[in-house]
């Protein structure tokens, strides 16, 4: 595959970073689903889904990436969260899962590559970090991304990527699975 946008891009899109906070302030006692593929980490990587297929009630189903999967639909978490909805109504593309992922202290995600999230496959995995701290690190092609809370990031995450949390906190990341759009394209600089 040719690839036109880079591995990683800060979109021209800005986030209240303490209104995100104060949203997950409203969620975090909910139910937080460990991550269901145990071999891509160690330690305590919980996710918390916001949007899922239509019909997924499991906990599994609302959290996996579903490429089949067409109609999506808010989870009931998104409903007490309404800043989180108005930074998603800013996005001019069709949104596919959409969940808050959290990474604790003193854990990993192992290098791994999600095939076909790619944008020139026409789908994206977008980042806005809510929670982090300068002990973080993310590497997208053994490369360090360094995301600060309210940025959104594009990364090409069907290449080599990795996460290391070795601060004392947790790690929160709003993450948005989206379709291309014109819109997208444009603030992917394209």
């Amino acid at each position: 595959m040719r690839y036109i946008y880079p591995d990683r891009v800060r979109l021209p899109l800005t986030v209240d970073a303490a209104r995100l906070r104060a949203d997950l302030a409203i969620l975090e006692a909910e139910a937080w689903t460990p991550h269901f593929v145990p071999q891509n980490y160690r330690g305590d990587w919980g996710v918390l889904p916001l949007r899922a297929p239509v019909g997924a009630e499991h906990p599994i189903l609302m959290i996996a990436a579903q490429p089949d999967a067409r109609d999506f639909v808010d989870a009931p978490p998104l409903r007490r969260a309404p800043y989180l909805r108005a930074v998603l109504a800013k996005f001019d593309c069709v949104l596919r899962s959409v969940r808050l992922m959290r990474l604790g202290p003193g854990s990993t995600i192992r290098e791994h590559r999600d095939l076909g999230l790619c944008a020139e496959a026409g789908l994206v995995r977008l980042h806005v970090p809510i929670v982090t701290n300068s002990r973080v690190r993310f590497e997208v092609n053994r490369r360090p991304v360094v995301m600060a809370p309210g940025e959104v990031w594009y990364l090409r995450l069907s290449d080599p990527h990795r996460v290391d949390n070795a601060g004392a906190d947790a790690r929160i990341h709003l993450v948005i699975d989206a379709e291309m759009s014109p819109w997208l394209a444009a603030q992917l600089g394209g």
